[in-house]
């Protein structure tokens, strides 16, 4: 089995101003990784990034990215590409997956 593709999704404990009355990073990172975890298993692994907090250069170099360009949070990156920002939408997600050459799992395992 290949390394799963990691989904990060950046935000912070607080919400945007404009998305007040959306779901949080984290809880659209939860929300992500049980619909694309039906869909591809495995082979996804959905990671939230506190924006305030990141791990690592990588996290830190794309949380200062977030605050500088005023990007709307949850920001959610595959491939170093942002694929939804603010409401991201499952279909624009599973569509970069798709490009990636990721099948399904059931499509996968037949």
């Amino acid at each position: 089995m290949t390394d799963p593709i990691v989904i990060h999704v950046y935000g912070a404990e607080d919400l945007c101003a404009s998305c007040v009355n959306l779901p949080s990073a984290k809880e659209t990172a939860a929300w992500l990784e049980a619909a694309l975890g039906r869909r591809y298993g495995e082979r996804i692994l959905v990671r939230y990034v506190d924006i305030h907090h990141p791990k690592g250069e990588e996290e830190a170099a794309f949380s200062r990215r977030v605050v500088e360009e005023d990007l709307w949070y949850p920001v959610v990156v595959i491939d170093n590409d942002i694929v939804g920002e603010g409401n991201p939408k499952l279909k624009e997600i599973r569509r970069k997956l798709d490009s990636m050459g990721l099948m399904p799992a059931f499509e996968a395992d037949a």
